[in-house]
């Protein structure tokens, strides 16, 4: 069963886990579940995905009931008009805080503009060697991104040096491999923490929140940000 962190008449949101798809896909031939079917069965009514969260990202995930609130949704999301919150485990000491505005490249070449601002919200240095360094150090940020573009913060934290942990697309392939022989840990931290939107009925601000999931909690624990 999925985490349910919001429902009214109109839209419901879920805490969807690490590794879980939104909807099928051709390039996931090997995945069974799926966010929307298990939401579906789950409460026994028809859901469409407003947004999407790619399938290693946890966090919170939007759905709406009809297709007049879905398309209502999507403009505000195209338009920019939802504001949206990330929490990243990245690689090194990030600075305290930054805007990444870089250009991204689509699959046919075209770039889009494309802008992140994060802050540093924990470091953490632990005494186990990586490499040449003695240490490993580690930032907890918090990322907000202004455009929505594929992979747009995997790429730009790759970007500035500082990738996300878990990340076997754009980021290190060492500290990742590191992980898993430390800790067992595979999930990529990336959660996405909060939404800020104007309901498309009632107009109200909605602020919705989902807390991050248990490999996410154990890493945090494991630096010492869980105080």
């Amino acid at each position: 069963m999925l985490e349910i962190v919001y429902q009214d008449d109109h839209l419901i949101a879920v805490n969807k886990p690490h590794g879980l798809l939104v909807h099928r896909s051709s390039i996931a031939g090997d995945a069974k579940e799926f966010a929307l079917q298990i939401l579906r069965d789950q409460i026994g009514r028809h859901v469409s995905p407003v947004h999407r969260l790619d399938r290693k990202t946890g966090g919170l995930l939007l759905f709406a009931f009809e297709k007049d609130i879905e398309i209502a949704m999507h403009k505000q999301f195209m338009n920019g008009e939802v504001q949206k919150k990330y929490l990243a485990v990245l690689r090194g000491y990030a600075p305290d805080k930054e805007d990444i505005d870089y250009p991204l490249a689509r699959e046919n070449g075209t770039l889009q503009e494309a802008f992140t601002s994060f802050i540093t919200l924990e470091r953490a240095e632990l005494e186990i060697a990586f490499g040449k360094h003695p240490t490993s150090r580690y930032s907890l940020v918090e990322a907000t991104p202004t455009t929505g573009r594929m992979h747009q913060l995997r790429r730009h934290f790759a970007h500035i040096f500082y990738p996300i942990i878990g990340d076997r697309k754009h980021g290190c392939n060492k500290q990742n491999r590191f992980f898993k022989e430390q800790w067992e840990m595979t999930t990529m931290l990336l959660h996405a923490s909060e939404l800020m939107f104007k309901h498309p009925v009632t107009q109200q601000e909605i602020h919705l929140k989902a807390p991050v999931q248990e490999a996410f909690k154990k890493v945090m624990k494991l630096m010492g940000w869980d105080n």
